[in-house]
């Protein structure tokens, strides 16, 4: 049964009503990228057409190929659509350009059979009829190919896929480069060619291709600037030192549409000097817009921040603030130095240490249910010893089952040396106490970092109420007395007060309708209100008592910010995508309001591609002359931006060399084991459980989220903890009833 819904057209006359139709050619051709930029419609004298979802023109003849010509602008059979937009027009113009391809790749194939069957072919007769022996010959392309040339195709792919394999080998091309959205266009578009097309010389791509691909992608970029006119945009900048000991800086532009990469630049002669520097920003500024750019993200460096206030001072409504990720990164790195810190990761590292330097012990964990590697490569980056603290509390009954199990003592791994100090931290129960109140004291600030550090969504709303959080969750953890929390609240205010806090964030923590409309948790501050005023002093410079009182109107909650649905949705909704379906009472202040919440705050983006410049500029091309390597860095930059941000997931670069360094303190034995693998026990394992095990615990089915706090049950010991941190505290002090520890990031409502 086919279901017809009837809809009014608006290029319709009034009395016409067209009926939108699913019919069996939608069905086939769903594969068809056209269909989602087009509609099938049928009026009331039954007659069908192609209608265009852009110029809204509609086509009677010439099915879904008439209607993709249209939308691709190619001149012949249809008027060119213009109001498609670039992306669209550029898929299906390749989409056609594949098209045209595969028909005349079909009938090569064609001619081969026949040439290759000939001798199951007659002579054709005088009326032109040909006899053939058993199967009539192929005629349309497509159809099913005979059994010889089948097995013929077989070969033939195994030694194309030989031939690309051995490319890969070749040229020390990572495996997972066959992943890529290009990769199997390219393969087509050298098929479509057929045997004897010769690649491009090495010549040709690093000039003339690199010149047309770069024009290609400036097309795309160019694309972006009307997001940046309506959203606004902040400029992420960073800088390393290559091996030639030149300082280069690679900025990139955010919107909510995504990252684009605008240039790399050589500042080794104005990196040092303030005011030269100041003057490289404010070029970069005037390229991308004055009024677009509402951010600038740099490094935490002196020189940069002097720049940054320089900047600040020429255009007012331009603000500068350090890399959030990396003012985090170095507060959860000062808590990691405190002594007792440092000496409950060094305890933990022996436990997987020697988990991960016997095979024996790691095939026996691996076997238990619900098992998860205890140390793996996360999205972040910078807090791997507390994530790593918080894996191994997570395994706690399974460590503990596996050295009280019967494979184990009667194994000749619990004879070694170093199995008295495994054993011993295992089942020690002060470092699982003291693991337990440590990592609940980084919980909130690793879960701010997994926020700042991605780019899928503006972080700037939720910056200030984070570091709120964490220092809150830090004192409920010590029960709020001063002399336990005290030295981790020096740290964190250090960082905070002194060097990340901005007017931004105090006017994006305002703005934020789900901390403002929920009160009991909006911290009320004159900071605040001080960073408020301070932003609109910066931005507001025309109709000043106008703004003010649509900004009552937000304040008091009233008219379009007072209906039961504004309220509902302040959990369900962005900020920046709450104002703009709410704020229409109050259109100055919505405007000012979706710019500051679309924003990031961390240049993180551009540290994911660190390593991928370092490879571009390795030894073999520093002889390249900048520019060229600049167009380079441009093109690949921004074609994985591209295709990061239709993917819509997170991509990280899949060789992180930081990270695997980072990793090393918790798998690598300082002392190289000599003793044999022993088969005959690994085999054991998988067909004997003769494990008893401590506790059967029932894991979570959402499994390890980073920056989750651990649900205490019982009750814990502070004592072990240093006096200089430790004052009074009752040994038998129970958390449970004042922290939420079970929360979850994704119950999170002020996080969506």
């Amino acid at each position: 049964m086919v279901i017809i819904s009837y809809m009014t057209s608006s290029t319709s006359s009034p009395n016409t009503t067209e009926v939108v139709i699913p019919t069996t050619q939608s069905v086939r051709s769903k594969s068809d990228p056209t269909w989602d930029h087009c509609q099938l419609i049928q009026d009331v004298d039954g007659k069908k057409s192609i209608k265009c979802l852009y110029c809204s023109n509609c086509y009677e003849g010439g099915g879904i190929h008439r209607i993709k010509q249209h939308l691709a602008g190619e001149k012949g059979d249809v008027l060119p659509c213009l109001s498609v937009p670039f992306e669209v027009k550029h898929q299906l113009k390749e989409h056609l350009n594949q098209v045209s391809g595969s028909r005349k790749r079909g009938a090569n194939q064609i001619r081969r059979e026949e040439d290759l069957d000939d001798e199951n072919v007659t002579q054709p007769k005088a009326k032109g009829k040909t006899n053939t022996l058993g199967f009539s010959p192929r005629t349309t392309p497509g159809a099913q190919p005979s059994i010889k040339m089948g097995l013929l195709g077989k070969d033939a792919i195994h030694k194309a896929d030989l031939a690309v394999a051995r490319f890969f080998y070749d040229c020390c091309i990572p495996f997972n480069c066959s992943n890529s959205v290009y990769y199997q266009p390219m393969i087509d578009a050298i098929a479509a060619i057929g045997p004897g097309y010769k690649g491009p010389s090495y010549y040709a791509i690093r000039s003339n291709l690199l010149h047309e691909m770069r024009k290609e992608v400036e097309l795309l970029v160019e694309n972006f600037r009307n997001f940046w006119k309506e959203t606004g945009c902040t400029i992420m900048a960073d800088g390393w030192q290559d091996q030639r000991n030149r300082q280069l800086i690679n900025f990139f532009v955010y919107s909510p549409k995504g990252i684009t990469f605008v240039r790399s630049v050589d500042a080794s002669d104005v990196v040092k000097d303030a005011k030269t520097l100041c003057n490289l920003f404010i070029e970069l500024v005037e390229f991308v817009g004055v009024t677009n750019v509402v951010h600038l993200v740099t490094d935490n460096a002196a020189n940069y921040k002097v720049a940054g206030a320089m900047l600040s001072e020429k255009f007012p409504s331009i603000f500068w603030s350090p890399c959030t990720a990396h003012c985090l990164n170095l507060i959860i790195g000062d808590i990691g130095k405190m002594e007792h810190v440092s000496t409950i990761a060094k305890s933990a590292s022996d436990i997987t240490k020697f988990v991960y330097n016997h095979e024996f012990l790691l095939a026996w964990l691996r076997k238990r249910q619900g098992w998860k590697e205890i140390i793996r490569l996360g999205a972040t980056r910078f807090a791997i010893t507390f994530i790593a603290l918080k894996s191994i509390h997570e395994h706690k009954h399974d460590l503990q089952a596996l050295v009280t199990s019967k494979d184990f003592i009667d194994s000749r791994y619990y004879r070694d040396k170093k199995a008295n100090r495994f054993v011993e931290v295992v089942m020690n129960t002060r470092f699982w106490n003291d693991c337990t109140v440590i990592v609940n004291i980084v919980a909130s600030l690793i879960r701010l970092l997994r926020i700042v550090d991605a780019d899928d969504r503006p972080s700037l709303p939720y910056v200030y109420d984070g570091m709120h959080r964490a220092r809150k969750t830090i004192k409920n953890v010590f029960m709020n007395k001063k002399s336990l929390y005290k030295a981790y609240i020096r740290i964190i205010k250090q960082i905070w007060d002194k060097q990340l806090r901005t007017k931004l964030h105090c006017a994006a923590y305002f703005l934020n309708p789900i901390f403002y409309y929920y009160k009991d948790n909006f911290c009320i501050k004159p900071k605040v209100q001080q960073g408020w005023l301070g932003v609109l002093q910066a931005k507001v410079t025309t109709s000043k008592t106008e703004f003010f009182k649509q900004s009552c109107i937000y304040h008091d909650k009233v008219r379009s910010f007072g209906n039961t649905m504004t309220i509902e949705t302040v959990k369900h909704l962005r900020p920046n995508q709450w104002w703009s379906q709410f704020g229409f009472s109050a259109p100055m202040v919505s405007q000012l309001a979706i710019k500051i919440l679309s924003q990031i705050t961390s240049s993180s983006g551009c540290e994911r591609n660190w390593s991928v410049f370092k490879r571009i500029h390795t030894r073999k091309r520093n002889k390249l002359e900048h520019k060229r390597l600049n167009d380079l860095v441009y093109v690949h930059c921004n074609l994985g931006l591209k295709d990061r941000a239709n993917n819509k997931r997170r991509r990280l670069d899949p060789v992180d060399y930081e990270s695997m360094e980072n990793i090393e303190f918790w798998i690598i034995e300082e002392e190289e084991e000599t003793s044999l693998i022993d088969y005959d026990e690994i085999e054991k394992v998988f067909y004997y459980d003769l494990s008893n095990p401590i506790l059967d615990l029932t894991k979570d089915d959402e499994g390890t989220v980073e920056g989750q706090n651990i649900a205490i049950d019982g009750e814990l010991n502070l004592d072990s903890f240093p006096q200089e941190h430790v004052d009074s505290y009752t040994q038998n002090a129970s958390l449970t009833n004042n922290v939420n520890l079970g929360s979850n990031e994704d119950n999170d409502t002020w996080m969506n």
